[in-house]
């Protein structure tokens, strides 16, 4: 049985004392819940928020530099992550990849490099509206998947979660339907099970994100191959977020 993950990806916002503000409060909110809930603030207000020793939620960052240490200015190392008390890191994010020019090689590279520091990647793959115009949909996120992959050890698989987050229902307020993501998600799942075997399949996390909000997380939540989501917008506002976390009490 997968656990669910719901994770939100708070980008360029929060100061810390916002950030630190809204973790003490959803925190408190969630003991009570048998899933696993992250937050990934901005680098700011990491340290910060890990001083808080919360309970359930967990950290994870949005971003990892392709190396340990060095001359990469403005870059975050693993091994800075790990100092504070990250679990997770957003790798391959398409505004990453869009914006930093970040490709399936580079992502892989951050993979590899976070996995052997403990850290685990929230691995984001999808597809975007001119390819879904296209009929491209699959073959996008087959291949995606496959280079993230590439020479990642069957034991290390269970340590990953892929995020389907097609890039047309980013920040747009459009959401593909359940159906749709539940349907391309089992798509990401059947390459796994080619890449390794049905065990390593079904053992992985794979989340929906895309304009996720309290009225659509659940009817999400029901399709079975999805796992949890990664959310943005409203990952942002207490009362959102904590509505999505607590999507099985609208059951």
């Amino acid at each position: 049985m997968r656990k669910p993950i719901i994770a939100g990806n708070w980008k360029m916002h929060k100061t810390v004392s916002e950030a630190v503000e809204l973790c003490e409060a959803l925190d408190r909110s969630v003991q009570d819940l048998d899933i696993e809930v992250v937050v990934c603030p901005p680098f700011t207000a990491l340290s910060a928020v890990c001083a808080l020793n919360m309970g359930k939620v967990k950290i994870g960052a949005q971003n990892v530099s392709i190396a340990d240490a060095g001359a990469y200015t403005g870059e975050i190392s693993p091994l800075m992550l790990v100092d504070t008390c990250c679990s997770y890191v957003i790798i391959g994010h398409s505004e990453r990849r869009q914006h930093f020019g970040e490709t399936d090689a580079v992502v892989n590279e951050k993979i590899h490099l976070a996995l052997r520091h403990g850290l685990q990647p929230i691995v984001c793959i999808g597809e975007s509206l001119d390819q879904r115009r296209a009929g491209k949909t699959e073959a996008v996120v087959v291949s995606q998947a496959k280079a993230a992959f590439a020479d990642v050890a069957r034991e290390q698989v269970p340590e990953i979660v892929i995020a389907y987050e097609p890039i047309w229902a980013i920040g747009t307020g459009e959401t593909a339907s359940a159906e749709d993501a539940n349907q391309v998600i089992g798509t990401i799942r059947k390459t796994i099970a080619k890449i390794y075997d049905q065990e390593a399949a079904d053992q992985i996390r794979i989340q929906y994100g895309g304009s996720v909000k309290p009225g659509n997380i659940q009817e999400l939540m029901a399709q079975p191959e999805i796992d949890g989501a990664l959310v943005g917008g409203a990952s942002l506002d207490l009362k959102g977020f904590t509505a999505i976390v607590h999507y099985q009490k609208q059951q």
